[in-house]
């Protein structure tokens, strides 16, 4: 499994570490110098988490900035709230009005 996010597509990055020496001048000195710059490698916060990916419960990559956003959707905890849910869909399948009573277009309900 690489070290790449499943939803961000965040990797391992290269970078620069910069190391100064000196005072700076707002502090009354002549200035920083750079005395070395040494490649480095920076890593995303990764963590692994099971997530719904396209319906399914998956063990995936996550970084912790994409599940702060809130694109992480994870599972139900407990088997039996599937089927409360398929019940619920079930049910909301009825009328579009909601009463159960069919009326021409362009009428009201009166009452």
């Amino acid at each position: 499994m690489p070290r790449v996010c499943h939803f961000t597509g965040a990797r391992t990055r290269r970078g620069n570490r910069v190391r100064h020496r000196g005072r700076p001048k707002y502090l009354g000195g002549i200035g920083t110098k750079i005395t070395s710059i040494t490649r480095r490698t920076i890593k995303p916060n990764l963590q692994k988490i099971t997530a719904l990916v396209e319906g399914r419960p998956m063990r995936v990559k996550a970084s912790a900035r994409a599940i702060r956003q809130g694109l992480v959707v994870k599972p139900l905890k407990r088997k039996y709230a599937y089927a409360r849910v398929l019940e619920r869909e079930a049910g909301s399948a009825g009328p579009a009005a909601g009463d159960g009573q069919e009326r021409p277009e362009g009428q009201a309900l009166q009452g």
